[in-house]
Formats: C-alpha cells, sequence, structure tokens
C-alpha cells in the first residue's frame, strides 16, 4: 500500500511548488520590468507603468495571475504576498500600494491609492483620487488645462467592496462597501454604508443595532 499523505505535507509540497511557479514567472516579466524602467526615464513613471498594467490586464486565467503579481512586484510602490488582480483590471499609477492577501475582481480601475491587507474588491469597481482631480472654476480655460487635487485614498484592512462601486474618498478598516454605492466621504472602520451617496446603515460591532434597524426598518445618521 502506498503512504498517505498528510494535510501537512500537502500544504508544505503546495508551498514549495508556488514558491518554484512565483520564481519562474519573476523570470519571464524580468524582461517587461527592465523595458518600463527604461521607458519610465523617457516617459516618466506613471505613464510607463500605465501601459505595461494595461497589457498585463489582457493575460487570461491563473496564468495571468501569476505574471500580474510578479511584475507589480517589481514595478509597484509595494505589492504583497498573495495578491490576486483579475483579467482586465488596470492601475494607473505605480505609487499604487497593495497588502497581503489583496483580492481585486475584473475590469477595475485602480489609481494612486493604499489597498491594505485582506481587502476585497469585486468586479467593475472604480477607486479614484478624490473628485477634484480637475478644476472648474476659470470659464477661459478647458477643463482639461486646470490643475487639480490628487487626495490620497486608503482602503482599510479586511473591508470588502462591492460590484461597481465607486469609491472616491477613504475606507475605514473592517468595513462592507454595497454593490453600486457611491462614496464620497471617509468612511469609518466597522461600518456597513450603501447606496449614492453612500450612507453608513450600521456599525458592524453592534449586533443589537442591526436588529433594532431590522425591525424598524431605520437608517443611521448620513456621515
Amino acid at each position: 500500500m502506498g503512504s498517505v499523505v498528510t494535510k501537512s505535507e500537502y500544504s508544505e509540497m503546495r508551498s514549495v511548488a508556488t514558491g518554484i511557479l512565483n520564481g519562474l514567472c519573476r523570470m519571464l516579466v524580468l524582461p517587461s520590468v527592465l523595458c518600463c524602467r527604461l521607458q519610465a526615464a523617457l516617459l516618466g513613471r506613471d505613464r510607463a507603468f500605465c501601459g505595461w498594467s494595461q497589457l498585463y490586464s489582457l493575460l487570461p486565467g491563473l496564468t495571468g495571475q501569476y505574471l500580474r503579481q510578479a511584475f507589480f512586484r517589481s514595478t509597484m510602490r509595494h505589492c504583497g504576498d498573495k495578491v490576486c488582480v483579475s483579467f482586465g483590471t488596470v492601475f494607473s499609477h505605480s505609487g499604487v500600494s497593495l497588502g497581503d492577501f489583496v483580492y481585486i475582481g475584473s475590469f477595475c480601475s485602480i489609481g494612486d491609492v493604499v489597498i491594505e491587507d485582506d481587502v476585497l474588491i469585486a468586479s467593475h469597481v472604480s477607486v479614484m483620487n478624490g473628485c477634484r482631480q480637475h478644476a472648474t472654476d476659470r470659464l477661459d480655460l478647458p477643463i482639461r488645462e486646470q490643475p487639480g487635487i490628487y487626495e490620497p485614498i486608503t482602503i482599510g484592512c479586511d473591508s470588502w467592496i462591492g460590484e461597481h462601486a465607486t469609491v472616491a474618498a477613504s475606507i475605514g478598516r473592517h468595513c462592507v462597501i454595497g454593490a453600486g454605492s457611491l462614496v464620497l466621504q471617509p468612511v469609518p472602520d466597522y461600518a456597513v454604508a450603501v447606496g449614492v451617496h453612500a450612507r453608513v446603515i450600521r456599525d458592524r460591532r453592534d449586533v443589537r443595532g442591526e436588529i433594532r434597524q431590522r425591525e424598524t426598518g431605520g437608517d443611521s445618521a448620513e456621515f
């Protein structure tokens, strides 16, 4: 009779295989990393990075996920362990930071933001640097020529952003943002926020408050 592989042995073998695969992917993306750095010296870092981000977004399946992670770990400000960036998702700035165990769904658009550990972002989500990226005060200049303000945005650890949400303000830790929501103001830790524009409907720590809202059908105050 053959020996039975234990759960710990299987986990160890899987870890070794994953390490080998990650090493192979790092070698495969090395030419594009070098090209990206050369283009950055000529065109600017963000412009070069954005083009390569678009190219790597088109790689399908599990292979694409591993190659994207390998490329981003050499070109982003920070890309943590076990990051999954799905098909069609693009990043517009190389200054983006992805923590460990971050999952980003398909066809997302991500700006110059900090995404902390264990964040889940569903498909078709847009995370942008505020709503003042273009000024509109002057009528003698096209909007495209008016300087704006890029606000720093952070998505706190263990937060979940639902499908088709648009995020233009920071989100605290352990938050849930409903599908289709428009976030224009900062969301506090442990909040569940939904709607356009998004409102906090409960605190995840307040179990009794959740039950009370279900009974009365009431909402919490806007933020």
